[in-house]
């Protein structure tokens, strides 16, 4: 498997990886939807998915999920 590097820019979004929680993360916008929860930014979260599917072709276990403040997350299994 190739290494994880420091940082991952997809669609214009850059992802850190954060070693000690095992994951990239970027901030994005705080979004809404109809019923006023927070949701990510559309391109971002979409971003998050590209680069799922990225390190998966690597051969890392990966899924993505997204949290408060507008932050989505790209964790590594």
């Amino acid at each position: 498997m190739e290494e994880l590097k420091k940082s991952e820019k997809v669609n214009g979004y850059t992802f850190v990886l954060d070693t000690e929680n095992n994951m990239y993360e970027c901030r994005g916008d705080v979004c809404y939807d109809d019923e006023h929860d927070e949701v990510p930014e559309d391109n971002l979260w979409k971003a998050a998915q590209e680069l799922s599917k990225k390190l998966n072709d690597r051969g890392y276990d990966t899924d993505y999920e997204y949290s408060e403040k507008g932050w989505v997350e790209v964790v590594i299994s």
